[in-house]
């Protein structure tokens, strides 16, 4: 019996000074982020999603709103799918900008590889692979729908394709408002399909 589970990166976000809003409340969707979010509610109104989920944090909650409303679902909640932890939350991070110039800072970047400055790659894979299968399990023999960020989609999306977890962030395959969607034949991921129905957005934009 086939099963799709959706990964839905939230839309643009509302974020004027440039931070790094990872897990802060408050931060919602951009007029663009919600016209992204009614985009993607159109391309999937005629699937079939029985299941809709999505990170406690505003920005995913109002992705997920027009969706379950077209299929007319509740969105459920699972804290798995929430952003990853980053020590340098609430400051200024693009490249040759703010925190990173700082020395204070350095001792933070002194192991990519796991991140140092940040939650564990490994963590991010393995809580995100949960909440799949509980999604996975909701909607058996339908779709499922789950809104999460772009770390957290990107580290599930490679631990499953057996690939290094630490990676270039500017390379990431994940635009805002996109899907990763994983196929399932019973309990087995027989496929990945990425698409983009809002368009194509640059990886690098702080803070989206």
């Amino acid at each position: 019996m086939s099963t799709i589970v959706h990964l839905l990166r939230h839309g643009e976000v509302h974020n004027p000074d440039q931070i790094l809003y990872g897990r802060l409340p408050g931060f919602r969707l951009s007029e663009r982020g919600q016209r992204q979010a009614l985009t993607v509610a159109e391309a999937l109104a005629g699937h079939d999603i029985a299941h809709v989920v999505a990170s406690p944090l505003q920005r995913a909650q109002e992705t997920a709103a027009p969706i379950a409303g077209a299929h007319r679902l509740d969105v459920h909640t699972d804290e798995r799918l929430i952003e990853a932890g980053n020590e340098f939350e609430g400051k200024r991070v693009a490249v040759g900008d703010g925190a990173l110039r700082n020395p204070q800072h350095w001792p933070k970047l002194r192991n990519p590889l796991l991140p140092s400055w940040g939650e564990p790659y490994l963590d991010i894979a393995r809580r995100m692979l949960g909440a799949v299968y509980r999604a996975r399990a909701a909607a058996d023999g339908h779709e499922a729908l789950c809104v999460s960020h772009q770390l957290p989609i990107w580290t599930l999306r490679r631990f499953l394709e057996a690939k290094p977890l630490w990676h270039d962030p500017r390379r990431r395959q994940c635009s805002l408002a996109s899907l990763t969607s994983l196929v399932f034949d019973g309990e087995a991921l027989v496929d990945i399909v990425y698409s983009e129905p809002a368009g194509a957005t640059d990886p690098k934009v702080t803070g989206a």
